[in-house]
């Protein structure tokens, strides 16, 4: 398949960004390209609105696993591409768009050009939320088609085109959303000393979990309390019975999760007590910490040094969070960031991907993979 196709595939998946286990226009999408492979060298299976894609080998000694991600984001897109998302609000704001696309194209290499060992694609939903690496490694598919090795990547804007980083061990964080409730007595702004006021509750609240960071969690270790969106009251002029804080947890290690968390519930007791309100915890989705195979990774990151004319990097382990944390806990396998150009961000509005990088990780994974499979 040529770039230009793998281009137009790109942006045909650019323009229907879905929400986790919402994916059905994008399943479809992705299920009428595999189609049109003949039987005899393709297995496709569905998963809830996700995808099992099996390349079968002429010998197969093992199956090797590959990663990709379908879903997007609540964004409003802001770029001014011809292109865009035509799903008001909804945005491939992470590049999820690209990795679907890069797999597309590693897959019809396998399919027109044949190895000894399968391999196996993993169209994988709600990869942003809810979480849909743990289920769908979970599942019968899975069960039976569980590969010996697996392997993802994901874009980074920040680094240029034909450049590829990654780390043996700890590459992403721990990571857990964070819900907490308020529910104290509303009344009459004039009235304070009958209420008891959720706003002033809340904003004591997001000063006290700060000081977690600050004094429970070892400096040498590293973690995050993020609140990123508060709500509370009805209008000006009545005290607030409600107030809700929305935010996410992020740490390197396990251990340190668990202590944040531990100190979460006792400052959220402490403020039951103190603005005499009830209160309620909610960790919503859970992400395992992106933990890459030392062996694996140091391999792939030689053979590419020596066997491609690519940059290869070691980065320092990120606070992002990636649920293919559960797929190599599970599995040996590793996950690298892949140089794509854009002055904007990830989950930036304007996140614009240099297209040239899907030739470059096409590239890249078909001779690694091919590598591996005459090991």
């Amino acid at each position: 398949m040529g770039t230009e196709h793998l281009i137009q595939i790109r942006r045909d998946l650019h323009r229907i960004p879905e929400i986790g286990f919402q994916e059905f226009k994008t399943q479809q999408y992705l299920l009428n390209l595999l189609n049109q492979f003949p039987e005899h060298r393709l297995d496709v299976k569905t998963w809830k609105t996700g995808i099992f894609a099996l390349v079968k080998g002429t010998n197969p000694q093992k199956t090797i696993g590959y990663r990709a991600d379908i879903d997007g984001l609540p964004i409003t897109e802001e770029t001014d591409y011809d292109f865009s998302s035509e799903h008001p609000g909804f945005m491939h704001a992470c590049g999820h768009d690209f990795h679907m696309t890069i797999a597309i194209g590693i897959l019809t290499h396998f399919v027109k050009n044949p190895i000894s060992d399968n391999v196996l694609f993993l169209f994988q939903p709600a990869e942003e939320g809810p979480g849909g690496a743990e289920p769908m490694l979970n599942s019968d598919i899975a069960k039976e088609w569980k590969p010996d090795i697996i392997t993802a990547l994901h874009i980074a804007p920040e680094l240029p085109v034909g450049t590829i980083a990654t780390k043996p061990g700890l590459l992403f964080a721990n990571t857990s959303e964070l819900f907490i409730d308020l529910k104290g007595k509303g009344g009459h702004a004039a009235y304070p000393h009958t209420t008891n006021d959720m706003v002033v509750a809340a904003c004591s609240l997001v000063t006290q979990l700060q000081t977690i960071i600050a004094r429970n969690i070892d400096p040498l270790d590293s973690a995050v309390i993020t609140i990123g969106k508060i709500t509370g009251g009805t209008v000006q002029n009545i005290i607030a019975e409600n107030a809700r804080l929305e935010g996410t947890i992020r740490t390197l290690s396990v251990e340190s999760m668990d202590k944040v968390k531990e100190r979460i519930e006792a400052i959220v007791k402490g403020i039951e007590i103190g603005y005499s309100c009830k209160t309620m915890i909610d960790y919503g989705s859970m992400y395992h910490q992106v933990d890459n195979d030392e062996m694996l990774t140091r391999e792939f990151m030689e053979y590419i040094s020596d066997q491609t004319s690519y940059d290869v990097r070691e980065c320092t382990e990120a606070m992002t969070g990636e649920d293919f944390g559960y797929m190599v806990d599970q599995i040996s396998g590793f996950m690298f960031w892949l140089g794509v150009g854009s002055p904007y961000g990830l989950h930036h509005a304007k996140l614009q991907p240099n297209e040239s990088a899907i030739g470059v990780a096409v590239d890249i994974m078909c001779k690694y993979i091919s590598y591996k499979a005459n090991q």
